[in-house]
């Protein structure tokens, strides 16, 4: 069994309760808009981070990270990226490739708007974890941790970290 964090969009802000809340994980996925590398720094502290970047994302994340993850973990194929959209709307960088070469589990951040929602067409489930950060028109923070034994994902818990101003 593998136990993952996921979150996205933090903007530079962490939240120290991540730290408890992630603290059993045998992984974090930050699913990009990183925005201060000292975000990365943080999350390392609790577990080892698989990123991606987001649009808003510079030099010192761009340089660490690149714009799609495609791993194997307990037998389970994702592909992570930012700007990837859900189904029935997938981002023209995405669209060809997902239904082509689907993977088990997709994950996408960049809306802020907490998803996570089967394809059938493909055959895999979607994940966006919204937004952990502050800046944005999400009005909660969230975040999701999971588990993947055995090629499927179970023990599935949304996380809410409260008003996106708190």
């Amino acid at each position: 069994m593998f136990k993952i964090g996921l979150l996205s969009d933090t903007h530079g802000y962490y939240d120290p309760r991540i730290a408890s809340l992630f603290g059993e994980v045998d992984e974090i996925w930050h699913a990009g808009d990183v925005g201060d590398y000292e975000v990365i720094l943080q999350l390392n502290m609790i577990a080892p981070v698989v990123a991606v970047y987001g649009n808003i994302d510079g030099t010192p994340i761009r340089s660490r990270f690149p714009g799609h993850q495609r791993l194997k973990r307990e037998g389970l194929d994702i592909w992570m990226t930012h700007i990837g959209g859900y189904p029935g709307n997938y981002d023209r960088r995405v669209r060809d490739t997902i239904y082509r070469d689907p993977p088990g589990l997709f994950i996408s951040g960049h809306s802020h708007i907490l998803k996570v929602i089967p394809d059938k067409k493909g055959g895999f489930l979607h994940m966006n974890p919204g937004s952990a950060g502050r800046n944005g028109m999400h009005q909660v923070r969230t975040l999701i941790r999971f588990e993947i034994s055995e090629g499927r994902l179970g023990n599935a818990d949304v996380i809410e970290l409260g008003p996106r101003s708190a």
